[in-house]
Parts: structure tokens; C-alpha cells; sequence
């Protein structure tokens, strides 16, 4: 189920997120379409409440962590996310692309898809969303999506 969810995810991401439409009230419209697009009620119900969960974070404080501070991810969290997994939030935390704060959303909505491991690229389209859809995160937004659409090493022609 997870693929199906995050793939409603993908689509909404491409057709909807970009545009800035609002989704509350399209969402007839919105459920509608994916209806159309192949996509079963359930995993509609199950993206969109993913959605929902997402946007109650906008307004939510930011908790401050010293320089020193450092994550210990619970047996469940170091089970669906990998050691690359992992490493890629340090890297994007150290790279200032992500706040404490903005990591531990990105492990929520991760760990809210379903149970079953996370893949790398899951995880940096997961990122991308929680950055765009928090206020005041475009230059790290415009960052991350440098770094999911460009390569990663010079390309030969």
C-alpha cells in the first residue's frame, strides 16, 4: 500500500503542491481525479489525511537544539529507515537544508506512510514536500530540489 499511497502522494505533489492550490476546497475535486487517475478510495483517504497531518505542522513552534545535540532514532525508526537513509538527514541537516525541528517532521511523515522500509528517493521526495510546505523554507526547498532532479556527478557526453 505504501507505493500506492505515496505515489497519490507524487501526483498530488506534481498536479497540485506546485500550483499552490489549496486543497480543502477542491477536495471533491481532488478526490475526484484520483479517482480517475486509478486510485482507490482508501489509499485516496490515507494520502489525503497524510496531507492534512502535514499542513496542522505550519503553525507549530519550532523547538531549538544546541549544535551538539544528536538524533537517536528508536528501533522502529532505524528498522524503516536505513543507515543511508539516516546519513541522508544527517547530511541535509548539516548541510543547513533541514532544522532539527524540520527533520523530525520529515521522520513523522515518514514513518506515517506505512511499515514498510523507506528508500532513499521515497525519503528526499518526502523532504521536498515537508519544505514546501512549510513558511519561510524556499532557499532550502530550492536546495533540495537541486539535489533530487540534478546528478549527483558530472555527466559525460
Amino acid at each position: 500500500m505504501k507505493e500506492n499511497v505515496f505515489e497519490i502522494l507524487m501526483y498530488l505533489f506534481e498536479h497540485y503542491f506546485q500550483d499552490a492550490v489549496d486543497l480543502d476546497p477542491n477536495r471533491t475535486q481532488i478526490e475526484s481525479d484520483l479517482r480517475e487517475a486509478g486510485f482507490s478510495d482508501p489509499q485516496i483517504f490515507k494520502a489525503l489525511a497524510w496531507i492534512d497531518a502535514l499542513a496542522e505542522t505550519r503553525d507549530l513552534p519550532v523547538s531549538a537544539h544546541g549544535p551538539a545535540a544528536m538524533r537517536i532514532y528508536t528501533p522502529a525508526e532505524a528498522a524503516r529507515l536505513d543507515v543511508e537513509c539516516r546519513g541522508f538527514l544527517l547530511f541535509l541537516e548539516q548541510a543547513g537544508i533541514l532544522t532539527a525541528g524540520s527533520r523530525e517532521l520529515v521522520i513523522d511523515r515518514l514513518m506515517d506512510l506505512d511499515d514498510d522500509p523507506i528508500g532513499l528517493d521515497e525519503l528526499k521526495w518526502v523532504v521536498l514536500m515537508v519544505l514546501f510546505s512549510q513558511p519561510g523554507q524556499e532557499e532550502a526547498c530550492a536546495s533540495m530540489e537541486s539535489l533530487l532532479f540534478e546528478p549527483p556527478y558530472p555527466t559525460k557526453h
